[in-house]
């Protein structure tokens, strides 16, 4: 089954008055590049929330965790023994140096360090396991985006690949009129010498062997035959139960290979067109292998 490495996912918990929110977003990517954006008081369990993520395979992967406080529940406390200690050091600083603060000093010590403290500093076995859990639902849709969008790649590759075996099959009228067009070609080029050198005589059994050779050089029977395998093989390989990106990237390179073959011995101008018609739905099949698993 074709994946698509573009995918999204979102999961939205609650637990001990706070709201989990996962999001994971994924691009194409040659390799797997993760980005994480977590919270401090759960970046101990940044390891493992990598590994879970590494069952996305590729793409760069980006991932969002954020912990609000709902508002049931105070997200901080008020340290008020530490508040008393800078209101009064502070207070008599003020007396000392004999200045007046026409604001007060509360609003100076509610900015002093670890007045307001966060309620959690580390991450209770509970909230991990809700965070774990909501994280796999999240990949859960990432990995549902990325089977719909593989669909639509198949579905398209398919089409195109057809496309080739179509223009294929196109050039068979076409190789004996090129044929006959070399043969007439060469027998009027020969006449013509002839008639511009009197003296000289042809030998009609070495011309008949020369043109046997100069056709076999050009015949691209073979060519036919392995681009023809080529495609079957990358249709097959599309329906496999795992998504195939790098091997179709192969196939398609053996693909190119004999189209460019085929199109450097054709010697006409009908086949050429064909060839390029060819090359456009191979190009277009390249650029959807970028997105694909």
């Amino acid at each position: 089954m074709i994946k698509s490495m573009t995918g999204y996912g979102k999961a939205v918990a609650e637990f001990s008055g706070k709201q989990i929110t996962i999001e994971i977003k994924s691009l194409n990517s040659k390799g797997i590049d993760l980005n994480v954006k977590i919270p401090s008081r759960i970046r101990e369990k940044e390891l493992d929330i990598r590994n879970i993520l590494s069952s996305l395979q590729r793409g760069k992967i980006d991932l969002f965790i954020s912990v609000e406080s709902t508002g049931e529940t105070p997200g901080f406390r008020l340290n008020k023994a530490l508040a008393h200690q800078y209101y009064e050091a502070l207070k008599e600083l003020q007396r000392e140096f004999r200045e007046e603060n026409p604001e007060g000093l509360l609003p100076m010590v509610m900015r002093m360090p670890d007045v307001l403290q966060s309620d959690q500093e580390e991450i209770d076995p509970g909230q991990w396991e809700v965070i774990r859990k909501e994280l796999n639902e999240a990949l859960g849709a990432v990995e549902r985006f990325r089977e719909v969008e593989g669909k639509v790649l198949h579905d398209d590759m398919v089409l195109r690949v057809k496309s080739i075996l179509t223009l294929l099959d196109s050039v068979e009228p076409l190789d004996g009129e090129r044929k006959e067009m070399v043969r007439a070609n060469l027998q009027k080029s020969l006449d013509q010498f002839l008639a511009n050198n009197g003296a000289a005589r042809a030998d009609s059994n070495r011309f008949e062997q020369e043109l046997i050779y100069y056709l076999e050089k050009m015949d691209f029977t073979e060519e036919k035959v392995r681009l023809r395998k080529h495609c079957d093989y990358f249709l097959d390989t599309l329906k496999e139960s795992e998504s195939q990106g790098k091997k179709l990237g192969f196939i398609c390179q053996e693909i190119g290979r004999e189209i460019n073959t085929l199109g450097s011995k054709a010697s006409h101008a009908g086949i050429q067109q064909i060839v390029v018609q060819m090359k456009d739905e191979l190009e277009k099949i390249k650029e959807q292998l970028l997105n694909i698993l």
